[in-house]
């Protein structure tokens, strides 16, 4: 290693080549493009080999470009989380705090927390990833991701927020028009709210005792949004199973009647709602954050 600026260089390729591209790159590090190109063609000069074939229309990896960016990245990685675990010892809550949950969960529970912290912690920046889909906080380099569900053996820190259950709702109108189920097989011949993108996401099949193709049929709206969904039960459209994060609110409302067939055997097993980490250490934002999401919710939980 001839350049005493390798690992910067290095840290410079490996956001060129997630961005994919020079422009991309230099936006995200508020420098100008040709000052990332200098510094690409001072690695490769530094290397002797070519990392990147340049084109006018996208950026393609040599082979000896694809080998260092592997090694690279881990070893960024890990060098970032070892900057992380040591600046733990500081109490102080600064830095950007990296999250991601679903949306709905997001805009009820977490942004209200977030608030709170940032009239106490001006120096704590936050970035909120809402999504739908399972993410990876190691991959994508989150603080901490909320998972709900069973969880899987991993190499993650969870700490748990809350039980998770689902209850079966319908609002008042729907019941008054259209009759309370009695037993899960009454249910049949009910109109039914479900998750889009998928057959009988939200578990439908294991109720009625069907096929999923069989609980479809007695589908009359889907949504992709847990919050959509609610709406379309308050609004009278139909029955919802959804988490008690979601309809719980509602039902202490009095906008949803929660339909309590005998045992709710979808809830026999335990499950939960929980706040997912990578490092072992974690610092005084992680740990500040949690807290406060846990007191928010509160034991029982907020929406029981």
């Amino acid at each position: 290693m001839k350049d005493p600026r390798f690992a910067e260089h290095l840290a410079v390729y490996v956001d060129v080549v997630r961005a994919g591209s020079f422009s991309a790159a230099s936006r995200r590090r508020a420098v100008t493009p040709s000052a990332v190109v200098r510094q690409i063609d001072a690695l490769e000069q530094d290397l002797g080999v070519s990392l990147l074939i340049r084109s006018t229309r996208a950026l393609s990896l040599t082979d000896a470009g694809r080998h260092l960016f592997d090694k690279a990245q881990r070893l960024l990685d890990d060098l970032a989380d070892t900057h992380a675990e040591v600046a733990a010892f500081d109490n102080a809550v600064s830095g950007t705090l990296r999250i991601a949950c679903f949306p709905t969960f997001g805009k009820r529970y977490v942004i209200p927390v977030l608030a709170s912290l940032a009239q106490q912690h001006p120096s704590l920046h936050v970035e909120l990833d809402l999504t739908e889909r399972l993410t990876d906080p190691v991959a994508e380099r989150l603080d901490l991701v909320v998972r709900m569900g069973d969880l899987a053996d991993s190499s993650l820190i969870a700490t748990k927020l809350a039980p998770l259950e689902r209850i079966l709702v319908a609002s008042r109108g729907y019941v008054e028009q259209c009759g309370e189920p009695e037993n899960e097989g009454a249910l049949r011949h009910h109109r039914l709210l479900d998750k889009l993108h998928g057959n009988d996401l939200l578990g439908w099949s294991d109720i009625l005792g069907c096929p999923a193709s069989e609980a479809c049929k007695q589908v009359s709206f889907r949504s992709d949004d847990f919050e959509a969904l609610n709406s379309a039960a308050i609004a009278g459209i139909g029955v919802a199973l959804l988490p008690s994060w979601v309809s719980g609110p509602s039902v202490k409302a009095g906008d949803l009647v929660r339909l309590s067939l005998a045992g709710e055997r979808w809830n026999e097993r335990p499950s939960g709602i929980y706040l997912l980490r990578a490092l072992q250490v974690s610092s005084a934002k992680v740990r500040t954050f949690t807290e406060a999401l846990k007191d928010h919710i509160g034991t029982p939980p907020r929406w029981s």
